[in-house]
């Protein structure tokens, strides 16, 4: 079986009323996606999605005629590709979704078959003052959600503080509860001040109180020696890497026993291949590797199989946060929205590969290009 191309087909969604997500200063009116296919001549597609993939063209012919089960040799391509340009992972994940569909098992198989499903957190995101945020959290634990993620804009501190310990008081002990600062990367052209040390600390220290699971992000990506010294102050995991560039930063961060929590995204940092090498170091320390998901429903079941495949967990991230962020807006492109089942559970399809369908209706209705 050889690769006979690769095609990009990019989609825009209407978002109306806009989604203002609070690491991002400008409301979304739009929500973009491309889809990789590759082709064999066999009649084989895989099928992924996630980043943008802008500029992935001048590099198709780098795969074509090449065997599509040979996923090391076109990651370590893709490697020498993000050196120069940009992270084009969404392409691995067509070829898991591929190599899936040629051996007739799910994608979470040929990567280590561990689980067939891990348990969701709903990670909410719209900027809601703590009263509104605590009523979501009661209505997302009556739709069977044991965890939830809130998210603090280290523009308006003391308001997302405030929003964690009304979510607190509302649920009880009855859900867990996830807190991230974003502070280890930033929208392009962001070039407002990180939270100083002095004042995480003081985040710590509240959220800490609050009985969160873990916190995100609470500094720089690059300062190992502050995310290990808040990880030695113990009573609170540190959660990171989710957009991490190459394996050597996450293996920056074990050698610097610097998280707890190890999320880098398998369309967006460094792949599903290489993220279950790191999975594998992770989970033999006895610390948790529980992927970032934040792209579409094709990445998310990318991200699924990859946590599944190979025992992560305790918690998956699902983005989930009516009404600005919806299964239906995130998955417009699919013939049916990912969604947890009574359990909490996000649970790897049975269909090979990724195991998704296009709605075709609507991948043709919001075509750009």
């Amino acid at each position: 079986m050889r690769i006979t191309g690769v095609r990009l087909r990019r989609l825009r969604y209407p978002l109306d009323p806009p989604f203002e997500p609070a690491w991002d200063p400008q409301p979304r009116r739009f929500f973009d996606a491309t889809l990789v296919y590759v082709d064999t001549d066999e009649g084989l597609t895989g099928i992924g999605s996630g980043d943008t993939m802008d500029g992935f063209e001048r590099y198709a012919e780098l795969f074509v005629g090449r065997d599509p089960l040979d996923i090391a040799r076109h990651v370590r391509v893709l490697e020498t590709i993000a050196f120069h340009a940009g992270r084009y992972w969404p392409l691995e994940a067509a070829l898991w979704d591929l190599a899936g569909k040629a051996k007739g098992v799910p994608a979470a198989t040929l990567l280590g078959g561990a689980a067939d499903g891990v348990t969701a957190y709903a990670s909410t995101a719209d900027r809601r003052p703590a009263g509104a945020r605590a009523e979501s959290a009661l209505a997302l634990r009556e739709q069977g959600l044991r965890a939830l993620k809130v998210r603090i804009d280290r523009q308006s501190v003391n308001e997302g503080l405030r929003s964690v310990e009304a979510v607190r008081a509302a649920v009880g002990t009855g859900m867990e509860i996830m807190v991230d600062l974003n502070q280890g990367w930033r929208m392009p052209g962001d070039l407002s001040p990180l939270l100083d040390a002095e004042a995480v600390d003081r985040v710590a220290a509240r959220v800490r109180n609050a009985g969160a699971l873990w916190l995100e992000e609470p500094l720089a990506h690059s300062d190992i020696g502050g995310l290990a010294r808040l990880r030695a102050q113990g009573g609170l995991r540190i959660a990171g890497g989710e957009l991490a560039r190459t394996t050597t930063e996450l293996d920056a961060y074990l050698a610097g026993e610097a998280l707890d929590v190890y999320q880098p995204d398998a369309v967006l940092a460094v792949g599903l291949l290489r993220g279950r090498e790191v999975a594998e170091r992770v989970l033999a320390r006895g610390l948790w590797f529980t992927p970032h998901t934040w792209t579409n429903g094709i990445g998310l079941l990318a991200n699924l199989h990859l946590a599944a495949g190979v025992g992560g967990g305790p918690f998956l991230e699902l983005p989930f946060d009516p009404p600005g962020w919806t299964p239906e807006r995130r998955d417009f492109m699919l013939a049916e929205p990912l969604l947890p089942d009574e359990a909490g559970r996000l649970v790897v399809p049975r269909r090979p590969g990724l195991g998704f369908e296009l709605d075709e209706d609507a991948v043709e209705r919001y075509t750009v290009l």
